[in-house]
């Protein structure tokens, strides 16, 4: 199973949007709240290759995207396999 690292803060609704679609499918997840730490948010905006807004999503430590992006994801098909690699 892969290891999933969703960066949140405490009042973001795609956030809760993210993590909800990542419970739909069973998945467990790591969340590193970045809302009151600027040294994680730092490390958060270089993993995410200068992305600052939340959440942002890693699946084995590669990008994954934002909360759009994984629904995008979702709705081409291709979520799963990415999830759950074979």
């Amino acid at each position: 199973m892969a290891k999933i690292v969703i960066y949140t803060t405490q009042v973001c609704p795609y956030c809760v949007q993210a993590k909800r679609l990542l419970q739909k499918k069973g998945v467990a997840y790591e969340e590193v709240d970045v809302s009151r730490d600027p040294e994680l948010r730092h490390m958060m905006v270089q993993k995410a290759g200068g992305r600052f807004t939340v959440p942002q999503i890693f699946v084995d430590d590669k990008y994954l995207g934002d909360c759009d992006g994984m629904y995008a994801l979702e709705r081409a098909g291709k979520l799963d396999s990415l999830l759950n690699p074979a």
